[in-house]
């Protein structure tokens, strides 16, 4: 059962899937105008193979060069699913490189650590972009694991020109405490936060130099300043709606925040993208798109956009932060997240920015797979607790022999300081009135 929780954050479902049917082109046609997808290979600096797409215009003038948007897939996810990303930047002469981190779809890996070494992966793709030298300025779009990638990461490029952030966590720990009442463990407080903290050391132990303490993106926030548009759906039950609250709140650039309604993997409602457009544009400033011939690959089957299931719109429970509901606030709220003086997607000598009422609709076999594996009935069976507790119990500290079976850098002190400190804290929630009995109805991102 403990393999099982450490499991949900460094071996999730990986996602599969077929790179000639799920992935969008080779070669496709959007608004008129030729795209192509360049699929190529990276190392990073571990040894591990990178399996990337870049999408881009089939003729781009000589010497012109385009600014680009990295995307940056969650913890299950993969390139597919940069697809949300394709459809609605490439009309606004904007290209969008796509990876399978390591450890996630084809790339080479056994782990994922939700940001940890997926900030070197995209320091590869950086590195790689600016030696190839066809590319502008460079933008970040990350969707969970791989918005706190694209946070982190950002942190230490400030030519970063812009990102936008959908459902990011602010704090490991703090989401694997939330993530350990998704199977309605029913233990005190102090209990679950020194399960925790064993986890910790076993995840270190499977993943050497990978601390989930060090995966902490309101610290982060503290002190980044690029421009940034955060999005979170309001009905997430897997990274709930006040990590990005959390996240935005602390960020000391310019920023803005949107909810919507869905969930985790829901499709993104339009004004979503229309916003992502429109900041992207104005961050960016893309080049004029010059004439063309004619596309020529609208009969080759797959060239059509996919992934916008417009019956998952509607303005109910979408709104943006700070008041608002629907997509004309949303996208206009978004205008606060630019730098001064930036260029607006009307303005002159730049490409105009794409409605999402001229994308077509089409599905392809590819699915994100869940994030969690949980039992069919979402509870931990009476067997189950008990060899939890089992499996727990023999690990926690009674006397000399306690650390028996822990890496050699286990620190009995430490644990002992820790216990004090969480013993103090359920202390004071008791005298508050805290039952200290559920995780998350106690909150757990302190």
């Amino acid at each position: 059962m403990l393999d099982q929780i450490v499991n949900l954050v460094i071996r999730p479902p990986r996602a599969e899937y077929a790179v000639q049917t799920d992935l969008v082109g080779p070669l496709f046609a959007l608004r008129g105008r030729q795209y192509r997808r360049h699929d190529l290979q990276l190392v990073n600096n571990r040894g591990h193979v990178l399996e990337c797409s870049h999408y881009l215009p089939a003729h781009i003038p000589p010497n012109q060069k385009l600014p680009c948007v990295i995307y940056c897939h969650g913890n299950s996810g993969c390139r597919a699913d940069a697809s949300e990303a394709v459809f609605v930047l490439l009309p606004s002469n904007i290209t969008v490189f796509a990876l399978d981190f390591s450890g996630s779809g084809m790339s080479q890996g056994d782990y994922v650590t939700l940001g940890r070494f997926e900030m070197e992966d995209l320091t590869t793709v950086v590195d790689h972009l600016r030696v190839e030298g066809s590319v502008s300025l460079i933008g970040l779009w990350g969707r969970s694991m791989g918005a706190v990638t694209s946070l982190m990461y950002a942190a230490k490029d400030l030519s970063i020109a812009g990102m936008v952030l959908d459902s990011p966590f602010s704090n490991l720990p703090n989401l694997i405490l939330e993530l350990v009442d998704t199977f309605k463990i029913k233990l005190p407080k102090f209990t679950v936060k020194m399960l925790v903290y064993y986890l910790r050391n076993l995840i270190k132990k499977k993943v050497p130099d990978f601390d989930i303490n060090d995966l902490d993106a309101v610290a982060v926030a503290k002190t980044s300043f690029i421009p940034v548009l955060f999005g979170h759906a309001s009905g997430d039950t897997f990274i709930l709606p006040h990590h990005s609250q959390q996240i935005h709140e602390a960020y000391a650039g310019d920023k803005n925040l949107i909810t919507f309604a869905g969930d985790h993997n829901s499709h993104r409602p339009n004004f979503f993208y229309d916003s992502a457009s429109i900041f992207f544009h104005n961050v960016l400033q893309p080049p004029p798109i010059e004439d063309e011939p004619p596309a020529l690959y609208s009969h080759i089957p797959g060239s059509l956009p996919l992934g916008f299931d417009r019956s998952r719109e509607g303005p109910a429970g979408a709104a943006a932060a700070g008041g608002g509901g629907g997509g004309a606030a949303a996208a206009a709220a978004v205008s606060a997240a630019v730098p001064a003086g930036a260029v607006s997607r009307e303005g002159s000598g730049t490409a105009a920015a794409p409605s999402m009422a001229d994308l077509n609709h089409q599905h392809t076999s590819y699915q994100r797979p869940p994030p969690v594996a949980q039992p069919a009935d979402g509870l931990l069976s009476s067997e189950d607790l008990a060899r939890l507790m089992a499996e727990f119990g023999a690990s926690m500290p009674a006397g000399e022999e306690s650390t028996h079976g822990l890496e050699d850098d286990f620190d009995e002190d430490e644990m002992l300081q820790q216990a004090i400190a969480l013993s103090l804290l359920d202390l004071q929630e008791h005298e508050d009135g805290g039952s200290g009995t559920n995780v998350a109805s106690e909150g757990v991102s302190r």
